[in-house]
């Protein structure tokens, strides 16, 4: 803790906490015109024919939406061959069974999707106690598709395309998470990705 602040009067402080709170409802407007925009995003359909290993059994990117119209991919970093999840996915996901059911309420499914094996998977959160739904992509290319999952040819060129940019310090495995949505007729579109590194 910090201990070498201003001291001042309560006159004072109260001064100086409006002239933040001013500044504070300054940057919710702003962050609420940004969430319009956000939303106001083009969509992409996806054609491609992803299918993954889950659970219950092999299922394609429309049948993972579980009846509902959207859908919220955490792209969690669990390459083929390391011997665990990792650690900053691991503490996000802690969060995850608590706010599934909420999710399902607004019509959303929320999952991880992770290229290591299912069995990988299911022991590892097994381990930790998740009950989330967790799949593989190990046999598809959809992780390296929406820009989180890297080939050794890319890596060994120096840089890698993340967060619609050029970074130098990147993995195999990298954070993300993309949002999908599906029309009454089960077509599927990508309408948002966000990534946790890279462009500062």
């Amino acid at each position: 803790m910090t201990t070498n602040h201003k001291i001042v009067s309560r006159a004072e402080w109260t001064a100086a906490r409006k002239e933040l709170l001013a500044r504070e409802k300054q940057f919710t407007h702003e962050r609420d015109r940004l969430s319009a925009a956000r939303r106001d995003l083009p969509w992409v359909r996806v054609t491609e024919n992803y299918v993954f290993e889950r659970a219950r059994g092999k299922a394609t990117l429309p049948e993972l939406f579980d009846g509902r119209s959207q859908l919220v991919v955490y792209h969690f970093m669990f390459g083929p061959d390391w011997k665990a999840g990792c650690k900053s996915c691991s503490f996000w996901a802690d969060n995850f069974n608590g706010i599934v059911e909420h999710l399902k309420h607004r019509d959303v499914t929320l999952m991880a999707i992770s290229r290591a094996p299912l069995a990988k998977l299911t022991a590892f959160a097994e381990r930790l106690g998740w009950t989330f739904e967790w799949a593989s992509s190990l046999d598809n290319t959809f992780n390296h598709d929406f820009g989180v999952s890297f080939t050794p040819d890319e890596l060994a060129a120096g840089a890698i395309r993340y967060n619609y940019g050029q970074v130098t310090n990147g993995g195999s495995e990298m954070p993300g998470i993309s949002v999908f949505t599906k029309d009454a007729e089960g077509n599927v579109f990508h309408t948002y990705s966000c990534y946790a590194r890279g462009l500062e």
